[in-house]
């Protein structure tokens, strides 16, 4: 009887997953976790869940007071198409800040200060060099926003994922006083809407950039004369598109902070998805419409180049991209120039950009 030949059993890393690559992130990722956290961080990294003590943190000032009645805000949100970018080009400095900005801007819009974030990584493959980079990455993202990176999850799924695909979502919880919570039913006729300029694209939109990039034959690797030399330099196309978002939470923190200024200030907006026509209206009362004014700025050179190469139309560029306004601002119109002045001091590029009239609740390009 001849015998069969011993065979090496079947591991979980033949089919697909590392183990070991993911124990070697895990490890690789602790000391990033612990820049952006403080004594309001509790327990230890590798936990099944992180812990945060609801005080006051070092960074708003008022050492470790405890809030008199606290309202605890929470968002969510992902990067959409702009991974896909990201993974052409094998470019992962970025994403991450992406991902923190799209929940932290959000969440400042009710007046919430930013305390963590979690991320979620699905990916194809763990690479230990480059999933570091990823959650590197996110830290960057709550170091600029102030809030710690309690934990996350790499969920390593070859079988839903191709070689190389990856997709990145994120959940941050903040916090703000019951009282100071930002009431947009304060909104009236004869307030003025400021706007903080963006960084580029930010992380809408990213489907019908793809498309134009595509239809157009345009070269990501290239740098175009038209996107300007003070706009992005010798910088490639694929360079411009992936600029991170930008995130407003140490700004508009600063102002709401001014007691004064905050009182001014009648309702917020970040323009993501839907772009100015259709986030400012999300600050408005149905009693009042925002009419913005297209040419009290000017958009950086990344939209006019994307209409032009895609011959998109001017009223769909707006209702898609935030065409160079990130973050909006509504106040009272005797408050706009110290707003500005303030916003200039904290290096912010921002304009009147609009005014409140009698309406219905929408805003509308005037």
């Amino acid at each position: 009887m001849t015998a069969i030949p011993a065979r090496k059993g079947l591991t979980y890393r033949d089919a697909g997953v590392d183990i070991d690559a993911g124990d070697e992130v895990v490890e690789r990722i602790g000391p990033v976790l612990k820049r952006t956290q403080d004594a309001r961080v509790l327990g230890r990294h590798g936990g099944f869940a992180g812990m945060f003590r609801l005080v006051r943190g070092k960074g708003s000032g008022k050492g470790s007071r405890r809030w008199r009645k606290p309202v605890l805000v929470g968002c969510t949100d992902g990067v959409g198409t702009k991974v896909l970018l990201a993974v052409e080009r094998r470019s992962f400095a970025g994403i991450g800040i992406d991902c923190v900005a799209m929940n932290v801007n959000d969440l400042i819009v009710q007046g919430a200060e930013p305390l963590f974030f979690l991320d979620y990584l699905g990916l194809s493959r763990l690479q230990p060099d480059e999933t570091a980079q990823l959650i590197e990455s996110v830290a960057r993202g709550c170091e600029i926003a102030g809030c710690a990176l309690l934990g996350g999850e790499c969920a390593e799924m070859p079988d839903i994922y191709k070689p190389g695909d990856f997709d990145i979502a994120g959940f941050c919880v903040g916090v703000l006083e019951e009282g100071r919570i930002i009431d947009p039913d304060r909104v009236k006729r004869g307030d003025v809407v400021i706007g903080l300029a963006s960084s580029g694209v930010h992380s809408n939109g990213y489907t019908l950039v793809r498309r134009i990039v595509r239809d157009a034959g345009l070269d990501l690797a290239a740098s175009y004369p038209e996107l300007g030399a003070a706009e992005s330099g010798a910088r490639s196309l694929a360079d411009v598109l992936l600029e991170p978002t930008r995130i407003y939470a140490r700004t508009v923190l600063d102002l709401l902070g001014d007691a004064r200024l905050r009182r001014s200030i009648t309702g917020m907006a970040h323009i993501t998805g839907g772009g100015l026509p259709g986030n400012v209206c999300r600050a408005l009362p149905s009693r009042v419409d925002a009419v913005i004014d297209p040419t009290s700025w000017e958009p950086p050179a990344i939209f006019p180049f994307l209409q032009h190469h895609g011959q998109v139309d001017a009223a769909e560029m707006f209702r898609v991209f935030n065409m160079g306004i990130g973050y909006t601002i509504i106040c009272r119109p005797d408050a706009a120039s110290r707003l500005l002045k303030r916003l200039k001091r904290l290096d912010e590029r921002a304009w009147v950009i609009g005014q409140v009239v009698k309406g219905k609740g929408e805003a509308r390009i005037g």
